[in-house]
């Protein structure tokens, strides 16, 4: 029974974690657009593939993640499964929501550092 309920939880836990990057991801990339075209002086083209990157960079990053850490070890009841579960995909959550606001704070610091060029920029016009 160990080997079937840890079968289980790796048939639950790979499409959660799979599915809250996924989530987290298409938001906050939906989001980001705004601040990757101010950060580039509306140039769409550069914005647009620069938010593209760091999409394909956060997948590999959660993605990788939530794969290595996927060692479940013997599950003896049901109400292991739920706790191994619940621990698992908790902890993922809590490391892609810390992961999430990362990018936040890097997309917060290039808009800032693009304004400061741009005015230095007006004043020696």
């Amino acid at each position: 029974m160990s080997i079937t309920l840890v079968l289980i939880a790796y048939a639950i836990y790979l499409p959660v974690s799979t599915g809250l990057t996924t989530f987290v991801s298409q938001h906050l990339f939906k989001h980001s657009k705004i601040f990757m075209l101010d950060i580039f002086n509306q140039q769409q083209e550069i914005a647009m593939a620069t938010n593209k990157l760091f999409k394909i960079g956060f997948y590999l990053v959660n993605i990788g993640f939530a794969l290595k850490i996927i060692k479940i070890y013997a599950l003896t009841d049901y109400k292991d499964l739920i706790e191994t579960l619940s621990a698992k995909i908790g902890g993922f959550s809590i490391y892609l929501g810390v992961v999430m606001i990362a990018f936040i704070i890097i997309f917060l610091k290039g808009r800032k550092a693009s304004k400061k060029e741009n005015l230095q920029m007006q004043n020696q016009s």
